[in-house]
């Protein structure tokens, strides 16, 4: 996933934010709309991080969430995976 797909798809990468990053709130999440220098902000806002440390967790984020969605990906794909309901 990169940040134009995030933009693209909000209301599902929004639970995961908030997951991640449980200080955000449901009126952050709206400002923040899939906008990366709006989570960036949000994040310095509400934990008191530098704007390079707020920009390296949220690297960080979309990495974890790219391999993750390979890894989905893959398993889908093995024939072992099929019809198991283990994806």
């Amino acid at each position: 996933m990169n940040w134009d797909q995030g933009e693209g798809k909000w209301k599902q990468v929004k639970g995961s934010i908030k997951e991640h990053w449980g200080k955000l709130t449901d009126d952050d999440l709206d400002v923040i709309a899939g906008r990366r220098d709006n989570l960036v902000g949000k994040l310095q806002e509400r934990y008191g991080i530098a704007r390079e440390e707020a920009q390296k967790q949220s690297e960080a984020w979309i990495k974890t969430m790219q391999k993750e969605k390979e890894a989905r990906g893959s398993r889908s794909s093995d024939p072992h995976y099929a019809g198991t309901g283990k994806r």
